[in-house]
């Protein structure tokens, strides 16, 4: 696996060993990118379940200024430990071995919100906790978004104050861009929406 365009462009990524985590397809991930191509600088990402790195590692790749990343495996908290440490990227990052309500507490308590929250969460029958959970501790910046990557098999029902912005779909991966209601800006144009 490679970062894929940007400051660490073709830098090889390690991934965890073993089948609890579900890495990203590079077409899929290039795909979701170049969507948020020119909305990645000077934002603060968090990666849930990070698994790699890789989604918030190409979003600093990409110009973002800050990265948390989360997960309960301590193979993959291993692989995204090393693949900060082999890019240099210590100072921007921060990285949590724990189940994912508990970071989302953690943060919380420390007053953090992201502008995009990465959701690629292996094998849950339901991401509905998890997007009520970062939507009650209003973790998302006011035109913040999570990306879920989840089976075209499965729907995801959101809180009356998430909307579903867009959906992209790659075979059997759908891609949903959830965010509040998009705000009209001085000049009337849409701001929030991809």
């Amino acid at each position: 696996m490679r970062i894929i365009a940007g400051e660490f462009r073709s830098r090889r990524l390690e991934s965890p060993k073993g089948l609890d985590t579900r890495p990203t397809l590079d077409a899929t991930r290039e795909s979701l990118f170049n969507i948020l191509q020119g909305k990645l600088e000077g934002t603060t990402i968090l990666d849930l379940f990070a698994g790699s790195g890789s989604l918030g590692l190409e979003a600093i790749s990409r110009g973002a200024h800050f990265a948390v990343f989360c997960d309960n495996s301590k193979e993959a908290a291993r692989a995204v430990h090393k693949n900060i440490t082999s890019l240099g990227l210590d100072s921007r990052t921060h990285l949590m071995l724990m189940d994912w309500s508990k970071a989302l507490d953690e943060l919380a308590n420390s007053n953090q919100k992201f502008h995009f929250i990465f959701l690629d969460p292996p094998y849950m029958a339901t991401y509905e906790p998890v997007i009520d959970k970062i939507e009650n501790l209003g973790l998302l910046e006011n035109i913040g978004q999570i990306i879920l990557e989840r089976s075209v098999k499965q729907t995801v029902s959101l809180p009356r104050s998430l909307l579903l912005l867009r959906t992209k779909q790659y075979r059997h991966t759908a891609i949903d861009f959830i965010g509040q209601e998009a705000i009209k800006d001085e000049n009337g144009n849409l701001s929030g929406q991809l």
